[in-house]
């Protein structure tokens, strides 16, 4: 079962680098807990659909609120009905646990 509650329940730690990237055996545990993610490139991404272009601006505007509180921002394409956000912590270039948390922040805004 998935631990999504967990992980969204954290906050960023600040990361100026001096840190090591996640490698694979952490990843794919962290992975699990953050379902439709997929690990591409070094970063993970996921594509959010929504009904019309207006929900799917909307849910951007909440998730640049969400980076701006956690001082973690991800890359985010916007189509007409769908947005694409991809996370990767480019102070360590790679993956840190705050991606993974901001991604299970994301998904537990999505559920509202």
């Amino acid at each position: 079962m998935p631990d999504t509650p967990g992980l969204a329940a954290k906050k960023c730690l600040p990361c100026e680098g001096g840190v090591s990237p996640l490698k694979g055996g952490e990843i794919e545990r962290l992975l699990k807990q953050i379902p439709g993610w997929q690990y591409a490139g070094g970063r993970i991404v996921k594509t959010y659909s929504f009904a019309d272009h207006y929900q799917a601006v909307a849910f951007v505007n909440a998730a640049a609120w969400l980076s701006h509180r956690e001082n973690h921002h991800p890359d985010i394409t916007l189509g007409y009905n769908e947005c694409r956000v991809e996370y990767v912590t480019h102070a360590i270039g790679g993956l840190s646990e705050n991606d993974f948390i901001c991604a299970a922040k994301l998904d537990a805004l999505f559920a509202l």
